[in-house]
């Protein structure tokens, strides 16, 4: 079925075009932002329940953009209030007093250029099976229970089973004078952690996840999860600390994508650029890895949690190849820091939510495929690992380093898996370094979309990333 649009959101249509009306004499551009996103969250232990009709990308709500003397200002507010001549009176007089609050403290203003504004319609409902809103949370909790339950049953000296379901129908409309673009999709998530005492007495987690673009029915994919824990917790708790160095290493398509996240995502967003915080803006055109490397980012990449029609400022949704061959081609950017860098918009301009402020982030961030077989890679390893289980990643725009933390690592010698296994491992390394040394990629790929990332500390958005699996060289602790 299709994921049908807002209700409310055709329902406000009207007035918010007549809210564009009433601002445009007054401005050099106007665009309204309207969101209507319902869903909810299921959190499931031995020791606790909660539901939820919020999650992290829940919201209704309304921002207009506005442009003039070379400054954008924005006014959010939940609910329309009064008609739309009286709201853009209001709006007016709250902007004036930001520029008059401007000129008084001598603020410098970053001056910026009229963003397009061509005529576009758009209407997208993408395809789901259930709808949120619509699905019976009596049941869905009683399927998340029986899964928990049958966790400590079956997963070796396990404490406790959480599970977690997340679903979201997402509505969303954008409007200027010339543009008027509609879409409404639905994702889905949902994860299983089961935590077990080693015989030294530290927690081992073991933790694996589903996530697509669908309703709640991507949630039967928990049972098939839950079937992978108990091989994984033993796993753990049979592990031992690795020997710090550098290791031949191969891997799987989450570290992977853990990879591209932390090596190539917050370094090539533009915004960063324009703040001179991104050592990328001095490699475009540059080698930043080897020939195998090739990169994408987009909503347009895949049909993922994030594979949405246009981003928060109007821009359609594209699929950008980021690293060609080894060279780094572009970053991506969202519509104002375009502008100012004088490059095109790439559809990555992403709110937190409605009353935030827009950034360039990412959405899909993937390594392509290659020609390999994991059973060859594996072969070509004299002494290294086999690394699984995305626990964090963190990066340094500035000088290009990157830190990923995963949940363990599988020994390889003389081409074949010996048994032991390390955890937790610590991957380190300059960027450059670690993807000039990828030798081998293999021929699937795979894209994962459970959690969000943040601007720094804040800012939450969906993200999503993956690849094929990887061998390359990195340090390892």
């Amino acid at each position: 079925m299709k994921a049908p649009f807002s209700a409310y959101l055709n329902g406000f249509l009207p007035w918010a075009r007549q809210l564009v009306d009433a601002l445009q004499p007054h401005y050099d551009y106007v665009s309204v932002l309207s969101t209507d996103s319902v869903g909810f969250t299921i959190a499931m232990s031995q020791r606790s329940k909660s539901v939820s009709n919020t999650n992290m990308t829940t919201e209704r709500g309304t921002v207009v953009r506005v442009y003039r003397d070379g400054l954008y200002s924005e006014y959010a507010f939940n609910t329309p209030c009064g008609t739309p001549q009286e709201a853009a009176d209001a709006i007016r007089t709250a902007l004036d007093r930001q520029l008059k609050l401007l000129h008084r403290t001598h603020t410098p203003v970053y001056e910026t250029g009229t963003l397009p504004d061509e005529p576009l319609e758009l209407f997208v409902e993408k395809e789901t099976g259930r709808l949120p809103e619509s699905e019976n949370l009596e049941s869905l909790v009683t399927f998340l229970t029986g899964l928990s339950d049958r966790g400590v049953q079956t997963i070796p000296s396990a404490l406790d089973c959480n599970v977690r379901a997340m679903s979201t129908h997402i509505s969303k409309l954008f409007l200027t004078g010339n543009r008027c673009l509609r879409q409404s999709y639905v994702y889905t998530e949902g994860a299983i952690a089961a935590f077990a005492p080693s015989e030294s007495g530290e927690l081992k987690t073991a933790y694996k996840g589903v996530s697509g673009l669908g309703g709640p029915e991507i949630l039967d994919g928990l049972c098939g999860v839950l079937d992978e824990l108990p091989k994984l917790m033993t796993d753990l708790l049979g592990s031992e600390k690795i020997v710090p160095g550098e290791y031949e290493i191969i891997t799987d398509p989450g570290i992977t994508g853990l990879i591209a996240h932390e090596a190539f995502g917050h370094g090539v967003e533009m915004d960063m650029f324009v703040k001179e915080r991104a050592l990328g803006a001095d490699y475009i055109g540059k080698r930043v890895g080897s020939d195998l490397v090739t990169m994408h980012e987009g909503a347009r990449c895949a049909e993922s949690v994030t594979a949405y029609a246009f981003d928060d400022e109007g821009t359609l949704a594209d699929d950008v190849i980021e690293i060609d061959r080894g060279i780094l081609k572009t970053g991506i950017c969202d519509a104002l820091s375009a502008l100012r860098l004088g490059t095109t918009p790439t559809g990555n301009g992403k709110r937190e939510n409605f009353a935030h402020k827009v950034y360039t982030r990412m959405t899909n961030t993937m390594f392509d495929s290659g020609t390999d077989s994991v059973e060859d890679m594996i072969a070509s390893v004299r002494h290294g690992y086999l690394l699984s289980g995305t626990e964090s990643g963190m990066e340094d725009p500035k000088h290009w380093g990157i830190q990923c933390i995963v949940s363990r690592g599988y020994e390889i010698k003389d081409g074949k898996l010996t048994g032991k296994v390390v955890s937790p491992v610590i991957m380190t390394g300059y960027v450059p370094d670690l993807l000039g040394s990828i030798s081998m990629a293999s021929t699937d790929r795979v894209v994962e979309g459970n959690g969000g990332c943040g601007k720094g500390y804040k800012e939450w958005v969906k993200v999503a990333d993956g690849g094929p699996y990887l061998k390359t060289k990195a340090r390892l602790g």
